[in-house]
């Protein structure tokens, strides 16, 4: 017998399990093909007081996919206890105990920018679900950072601009949909899933655009015209089979205006993705073109076609705030501010001086509440009208 513990995050409620679970001693907790019903009845079980585990010897699948995961960290060069935290999934894959997993972001954009751009049949499933793994832990457990993160990058980057595009309009769905309409967790991976992915048929065509300084040719019309298609066809054959997050990103560009209540839930996931797809692109720069200023990107969301207002585009601003981590502001001050976290309002962010009264760097960055007076926020900065390029991780330091 040799016992591995199990990630409860990943237990299918109301499904049948997959393989035998048992205690840290071994002992029989449930049969395969049991059905735990719901949240209570796994806490029955934890009250027990017993760890959760998997005998490898009868997982299958998961088996599998645990030792796969063991030797592409092997062969990555990670440290033994690193390898040691990694624990099976209920779903086949397997991942390192997220809390101790310090990737940088870069790192995350190669990560995503490989998979997109060459995604391959033989270990697409794993490498996409551990991907969307590590991005819904972050908007679970620190959505202030990572939307800091991901907005700052977007406001950049043109070589890897698809994967950072990609995860932005995942993570701000993700966040959206969990703080707004309280979707449970199998309702975010399939929403974050379908927005990471609804590109996947023309990743290195965006990311070429993001550079290009000639107009568009009639054969990159083509491509763009038709992509969505094309990439649920993708995600077919590379073996993403859930209808759902297929028919999100065949529907992602679909223009319905509407009440959410009057669509069905692939339906109500496009319009979302659709909505922050909007957001997320207005704060790109081109070659031909600079960010535009945030506010602006949250204006073009929040109205629907009919120039109403939307309501996934509302629950987007609700969620994020006026002003949110990343943008850029001006403070009754005269100091020129970046937002580190949302604050108790859409209007009171929390935010770090970057550009003092006379417009120099300040060098230091100088934490601000903009729900008191003196620090109010007077307007937004465009990226063109700062003086100063902060690192990220200097952003993310503060607290």
């Amino acid at each position: 017998m040799n016992l591995v513990s199990l990630n409860l995050d990943t237990i299918p409620l109301g499904q049948p399990l997959p393989f035998v679970l048992r205690s840290a001693d071994g002992a029989l907790l449930a049969q395969k093909g049991y059905v735990i019903r719901n949240r209570d009845d796994l806490d029955v079980l934890l009250a027990r007081g017993v760890s959760l585990c998997v005998d490898t010897d009868e997982s299958g699948e998961s088996h599998r996919a645990y030792l796969a995961q063991l030797q592409r960290m092997l062969m990555s060069g990670n440290s033994l206890g690193e390898i040691a935290s990694v624990k099976i999934t209920a779903t086949g894959v397997a991942e390192r105990d997220r809390s101790d997993r310090a990737e940088s972001w870069s790192e995350l954009q190669l990560r995503a920018t490989q998979l997109l751009r060459a995604p391959s049949e033989a270990d697409f499933m794993l490498r996409v679900s551990d991907l969307l793994e590590d991005l819904l832990h972050r908007c679970e457990t620190t959505p202030d950072p990572t939307l800091l993160a991901l907005i700052h990058l977007s406001a950049d980057e043109t070589r890897m601009y698809s994967a950072t595009h990609a995860m932005l309009v995942s993570c701000v769905c993700m966040v959206v949909a969990k703080e707004m309409l309280r979707w449970p967790r199998l309702k975010l991976l399939q929403l974050g899933g379908a927005a990471l992915t609804m590109n996947i048929a023309m990743t290195e065509l965006q990311d070429q655009l993001a550079q290009q300084s000639h107009p568009l040719t009639s054969r990159q019309v083509a491509v763009i015209e038709d992509h969505a298609i094309r990439s649920e066809a993708v995600l077919t054959k590379l073996g993403i089979t859930d209808p759902v997050w297929l028919e999100a990103v065949r529907c992602h560009h679909h223009r319905i205006p509407g009440a959410m209540a009057d669509k069905t839930l692939p339906q109500q996931m496009a319009r979302l993705i659709h909505r922050a797809d909007i957001f997320a692109a207005r704060l790109a720069p081109r070659v031909t073109r600079v960010p535009m200023p945030v506010t602006a990107a949250m204006q073009a969301s929040y109205y629907d076609e009919d120039r109403q207002v939307d309501e996934a585009g509302a629950a987007l601003v609700k969620s994020l705030g006026i002003y949110p981590p990343g943008a850029y502001v001006r403070l009754a001050s005269l100091e020129v501010a970046v937002v580190l976290r949302r604050g108790a309002t859409a209007t009171t962010p929390r935010v770090a001086v970057v550009m003092n009264r006379e417009g120099m760097p300040t060098g230091e960055l100088i934490s601000r509440d903009t729900a008191q007076p003196a620090w109010k926020i007077t307007g937004v900065v465009s990226r063109k009208e700062l003086r100063v390029q902060v690192p990220l991780d200097r952003l993310l330091a503060v607290k």
